[in-house]
C-alpha cells in the first residue's frame, strides 16, 4: 500500500513504514535552492552562508545569514542567528522535531550549539574540510560527549553550494 501525504511518500509493507528518502530530498533541495538565492545577496557583504530552521510542519521558523563583518560579531554565524530567531518564535530552546538547512557544513562552534539545542536533523550542502563540525574535521553528532543524537545529511546541492563559496573567495582575492 502506498500513501502520499503533503511531505512524504510512505510505503507500507508487512506492517513496516518506510519513508521515501527521495521525497525528503526533494523538500531539502527546494529549501537549499532558496538558501542559495539568499546567499547570493548575502555574498555582496559577507561570506555567503545562510541557514533556515524548519519546524515539524515544514515551516521556516528561523533564518540567518553571516553577520560577522556587518556586526563586528565573532558569533555572527548564520546558524546561531537562525537558532536565536527560532527560539524566540518557538519560545523554547529545544529543537528535537526541527531541521536546520545550511549551505555549508556547520563549524565546530555551530555544531556544538546545534547539539546543545537538541536539533533533530542537520542538512547541509558543501562539506567543510577545514572547520566542519559534523564530519569535516570532527563529528560532534557522534562524539562521546554528545547527549543528543541527531540525523546528519550532507551533500544536498553540494556542488552548487561549494561553487558559490569558492567563487566568493575567488572574487575576494581578486579585489586585493
Amino acid at each position: 500500500m502506498i500513501l502520499i501525504s503533503n511531505y512524504f511518500l510512505i510505503i507500507m509493507n508487512d506492517d513496516k513504514v518506510i519513508q521515501d528518502e527521495e521525497t525528503n530530498n526533494l523538500n531539502y533541495i527546494k529549501w537549499m535552492k532558496s538558501i542559495l538565492r539568499r546567499s547570493d545577496e548575502v555574498g555582496k557583504v559577507e561570506l555567503p552562508i545562510t541557514a533556515y530552521i524548519i519546524d515539524e510542519k515544514g515551516r521556516c521558523i528561523g533564518r540567518g545569514s553571516n553577520k560577522r563583518e556587518t556586526n563586528n560579531d565573532p558569533l555572527g554565524h548564520a546558524e546561531l542567528i537562525a537558532l536565536r530567531q527560532a527560539a524566540w518564535i518557538k519560545n523554547d530552546w529545544r529543537f528535537n522535531e526541527c531541521s536546520i538547512i545550511v549551505n555549508l557544513e556547520p563549524c565546530t562552534m555551530c555544531a556544538a550549539a546545534l547539539v546543545q539545542a537538541r536539533m533533530g536533523k542537520v542538512i547541509y550542502g558543501a562539506e567543510d574540510y577545514k572547520r566542519g563540525g559534523f564530519g569535516g574535521t570532527i563529528d560532534l553528532s557522534n562524539h562521546e560527549s554528545a547527549h543528543h543524537k541527531m540525523n546528519i545529511i550532507g551533500g544536498i546541492l553540494g556542488k552548487d553550494c561549494k561553487h558559490v563559496i569558492k567563487m566568493w573567495f575567488k572574487n575576494l582575492r581578486n579585489q586585493k
